[in-house]
């Protein structure tokens, strides 16, 4: 049962403890591959070692179409993939400059979930209330 989940909550939530906590309790029971997206390696080292920790800004991404694109590109090499972890991220979407395109970059994700069968976990540094109506059903914690 695949799906789009949302963590939300302003900077300094507490939102990436919940990420990492769930990844790691997750791959426990993960017949497929665990993917955690981030925007550095920080955290390398509180993720069980089965977690393929990726630093998305490596890859030069500069918009949220070439975000939605990197996603399809790890999708298609790995066909065991189950979940994908994304944090902080509308950094690593490349939507911080462009807020009004999160519905556009979550209905996308929906639709790749929907196919391949993989779960989203995404933290987003926003307050509920300043998310658009067409996400808000994805909401899973709200802090």
């Amino acid at each position: 049962n695949a799906m789009v989940q949302l963590i939300v909550g302003e900077k300094g939530k507490g939102k990436t403890k919940i990420l990492l906590d769930k990844a790691n309790a997750e791959v426990k029971n993960a017949n497929g591959s665990v993917v955690y997206l981030d925007k550095s390696t920080k955290h390398m080292y509180e993720l069980n070692n089965k977690i393929r920790l990726i630093d998305v800004m490596e890859y030069g991404i500069e918009n949220s179409d070439e975000f939605v694109g990197f996603i399809r590109g790890i999708v298609s090499q790995d066909h065991d993939l189950e979940q994908m972890y994304l944090d902080g991220f509308l950094k690593i979407s490349r939507l911080e400059s462009c807020p009004e395109n999160i519905s556009k970059v979550m209905a996308s994700l929906e639709k790749i979930s929907e196919t391949y069968k993989i779960s989203f976990i995404i933290s987003l540094s926003k307050d509920e209330k300043d998310l658009p109506e067409d996400v808000k059903h994805m909401i899973v914690t709200s802090l």
